[in-house]
């Protein structure tokens, strides 16, 4: 005989675990299976000789999207997990040498810009004015449910206002050209772009609405790494009955040919009436519910890029670094020409995180735990040692040189990503934003049987901690009403 459940959770990332949730607090029986020994999908770190690394997200944003997942589960995310809001919440460095801080408050990182580049405080306070209207629009519009058509969208905007007001139609780096004077906050602005492995001369200035939510909401860490805030999600879900099964691959989703009826997992039928796919749309139509058309649909798509995370073991303490560090190309545009040549940068900009800065315990007495990360095309390429050498190379001619004081080094790059989370040429986001259309050509969030719904960042809204948790909410709202408990 077979077990039922209510709902069934196809993978145990971040999407998948917050849907979860979601669902056992509406009453459902909920079970989640994930291939993996661990839960949290790319929400992962990495230990060793007394180092921890935050190996996928390393920074959480809008953590009140979290809070309401844990409020449903009868508790919050304050009494799971000990939040730290950072100040500074970035640095950010050129290679002309001048560097600038941002603040936890507007005025005083517009003070800084200042002293940076006369005049770009104003510039920096008027974009947050636009930025906001931005965020607020899209919070109540792109954000409030599913993306099935540009109809759908237009439905919950309150007048056409409100699609100039999200900013959809400029490209992030031509608003970034016409709202900074100094070219260094033209790359600062088109950096959120790559919050979603996007392209900044491609991708909406839609997502120029991040820099309001970072300086007003907060940039923030957890104590003891976003590895903790994983193990909360996991504890509070087992809490509300979920039936957590790891290492236990979901081979296939058994259907009618209207609906959903179950799953098989490694040979046995486990029968439910919904089942939530916190996999790779492209994994989905190939591989567990063969789907031709949806198949060519999620191909045509384009995928977020990759990166290559170079770990380092670093001895001593470097001045001038802060939680959170980017150390910028000499040429945004030719680093971008190069991954959509499907080419590793030449000169790439460098995002590092030393969180040993705000926590010492993720690093010994007198040590930092440095994570580098640096965009490039998803493609599956195998790296190995020697990139993570000239990565450290470039870093010295740009930044700091901790090459003498590295313990040692790991490498992760785009075949370990697409192996580890079957992420097609290890695309760290899923589908980008690239392009006007980008939003509306994601794979849907319901499937094309009764019962079937998509999670994760290669649905809407994205990839990213806020958005796939986003994609829980719209995905489990959808399902209990289109399955109303009897």
């Amino acid at each position: 005989m077979s077990q039922r459940y209510d709902a069934i959770v196809v993978g145990g990332g971040v999407g998948g675990v917050t849907a979860a949730i979601r669902l056992a607090a509406a009453g459902r029986s909920v079970a989640l299976y994930e291939r993996n020994a661990e839960l949290g999908g790319k929400l992962a770190s990495r230990q060793r000789d007394g180092f921890t690394f935050d190996i996928g997200p390393s920074l959480l944003t809008l953590p009140s999207v979290i809070d309401e997942v844990f409020t449903l589960a009868g508790t919050s995310l304050a009494a799971e997990v000990d939040l730290v809001r950072l100040d500074p919440s970035f640095r950010y460095f050129w290679p002309d040498s001048s560097t600038v801080t941002f603040r936890d408050e507007p005025v005083a990182t517009a003070e800084a810009l200042d002293a940076f580049s006369p005049g770009s405080g104003a510039e920096y306070l008027e974009y947050l004015r636009r930025a906001r209207s931005i965020w607020q629009t899209s919070e109540r519009t792109f954000f409030a449910g599913e993306m099935g058509s540009p109809v759908s969208l237009l439905r919950r905007m309150r007048s056409p206002r409100d699609f100039a007001r999200i900013d959809a139609r400029r490209r992030l780096a031509s608003r970034a050209q016409s709202a900074f004077t100094d070219p260094r906050m033209r790359q600062w602005l088109g950096r959120f772009a790559t919050y979603s492995g996007s392209d900044p001369s491609l991708a909406p200035a839609t997502l120029g609405c991040i820099a309001a939510v970072e300086a007003d909401f907060g940039a923030w860490y957890v104590r003891g790494g976003l590895g903790a805030l994983r193990d909360a999600l996991v504890r509070v879900a087992q809490r509300c009955g979920v039936d957590v099964h790891t290492n236990r691959e979901v081979t296939e989703v058994t259907t009618t040919r209207r609906r959903v009826t179950g799953v098989k997992v490694e040979g046995d039928h486990v029968a439910a009436s919904m089942v939530f796919a916190n996999a790779d749309a492209e994994h989905v139509y190939r591989d567990l519910l063969p789907h031709e058309r949806r198949l060519r649909e999620v191909q045509g798509t384009q995928r977020s890029t990759s990166g290559i995370a170079v770990l380092v073991a670093v001895e001593g303490r470097t001045p001038m670094i802060a939680h959170h560090n980017v150390w910028f190309s000499r040429d945004y545009d030719r680093e971008f020409t190069d991954i959509r040549n499907g080419k590793i940068p030449r000169d790439p900009t460098i995002y590092g995180c030393v969180s040993s800065v705000t926590d010492p315990t993720q690093a010994p007495s007198g040590c930092e735990n440095w994570f580098l990360l640096i965009n490039t095309p998803a493609d599956d390429r195998e790296v190995g040692a020697e990139v993570g050498e000239w990565l450290l190379d470039h870093l010295a001619k740009i930044g700091p040189d901790v090459r003498s004081r590295a313990r040692w080094m790991e490498v992760i790059g785009p075949h370990d990503i697409a192996q580890r989370y079957r992420s097609p040429g290890g695309a760290i986001y899923g589908t980008s934003s690239n392009g006007r259309n980008a939003a509306f050509r994601r794979p849907s969030i319901r499937g094309p049987r009764h019962g079937l719904y998509l999670v994760g960042g290669s649905t809407h809204p994205g990839g990213g901690l806020p958005l796939v948790t986003m994609s829980a909410r719209i995905a489990t709202e959808l399902a209990l009403r289109d399955n109303p408990q009897r």
